[in-house]
């Protein structure tokens, strides 16, 4: 929830052309409204939420504007954009399952004069899948080769890879568990910072061995693919449960929450993707140089790079991932991987809102 990450991209049968990228931080108000509705579901007022849907999608479609004018390109040359929007809630699980994310698309589309395709995760999740992740599909069409093994992982608030066998068309991908989302959460408490910048606040702090042994054992970790979650799961409330206010310092939780991530990410690769010879990884985890540093350590016998060294800044991958999707709903194409996401067929994602 710190802002929007956007690109303008060229796609054709067997390549993808970034040909600008572009970033706009939420501001401190907006922001505000986002944490708050995330952070008290039970305390949320309709009209409230219904404005907040309204003031995302118009935040949406200026920064739209603004990434068509920084690229050079016309807006008439732009055949479509595709957003994700603002995640509030993800839940894929129970009697009625649901991901819901706002930025009305109306708004984007009329504001821009361009079609636009939003609303990617719901028709996965009807069509008996968890909505999540989406991106494998297009990790596929960038990194899968004839030779070797490769997992691409992004770590976002949450951390999810995809595994790529060279010899077989059958993908799998799904979310590991915390990314940075519980390091946030904890240096704003304690802090007030939005994020740990290098990791060089979890560089001073030690890991308590107990105590992530306890987090470890936190059922998500164990259980089977396909699976997903988010900052509804992996909360304040999930860090205090295994704290059982006993005291620690906070540097050394922070350190022990950097290290979670570390080693949930690791043991999921180990148990389902022991034959890749490399990792690629993007999202804003891979600036946390603490972290890389350790998940490489931890990870000797695999190579590491990031989604830069690819072609595709790793903070900007998502974005162009949604240009993707977006181009397949156009195309009448199949946006999601059954055997990702667990839902019973390949089917169309999203929602058209034509210009």
């Amino acid at each position: 929830m710190d802002g929007v990450d956007a690109a303008v991209v060229e796609i054709n049968e067997k390549s993808i052309n970034v040909i600008s990228i572009y970033n706009e931080p939420y501001d401190d108000e907006l922001k505000h409204e986002l944490l708050f509705i995330r952070d008290n579901k039970k305390s949320i007022n309709l009209d409230d939420f219904a404005r907040l849907d309204h003031k995302v999608g118009k935040f949406f479609g200026a920064v739209a504007l603004s990434t068509i004018k920084e690229s050079g390109i016309k807006s008439s040359q732009i055949q479509a954009i595709g957003s994700h929007g603002q995640t509030i809630r993800h839940q894929p699980r129970g009697k009625y399952p649901f991901s819901l994310q706002i930025g009305d698309p109306n708004l984007i589309a009329d504001a821009t004069k361009i079609t636009t395709v939003s609303d990617f995760r719901r028709r996965d999740i009807a069509n008996g899948g968890e909505g999540a992740p989406l991106t494998p599909i297009f990790h596929k069409f960038l990194f899968q080769n004839k030779t070797s093994d490769c997992v691409v992982l992004n770590i976002g608030g949450i951390s999810n890879i995809t595994i790529l066998n060279h010899n077989s068309n059958k993908i799998k991908g799904f979310d590991t568990g915390p990314g940075n989302t519980l390091m946030d959460l904890w240096i704003k408490k304690h802090l007030n910072q939005n994020y740990d910048k290098d990791g060089e606040w979890a560089k001073k702090g030690k890991c308590d061995l107990n105590l992530i042994e306890a987090m470890l054992s936190d059922p998500y970790f164990s259980s089977q693919p396909p699976k997903s979650t988010g900052f509804e799961y992996f909360d304040h409330a999930w860090i205090e449960k295994y704290l059982n206010k006993k005291e620690y310092q906070a540097v050394d939780i922070m350190r022990t929450l950097l290290m979670l991530t570390v080693e949930s990410i690791a043991l999921h690769i180990e148990r389902y993707a022991s034959s890749a010879d490399e990792i690629i990884i993007c999202g804003g985890g891979a600036k946390n140089k603490i972290l890389i540093e350790i998940l490489k350590d931890r990870m000797k016998d695999k190579n590491i790079s990031l989604s830069d060294h690819h072609g595709i800044d790793a903070d900007y991958l998502e974005a162009v991932a949604f240009a993707f999707l977006a181009k397949k709903t156009l195309s009448r194409e199949p946006g999601n991987i059954k055997s990702v996401t667990g839902a019973n067929d390949d089917v169309i994602l999203g929602g058209i809102y034509l210009a």
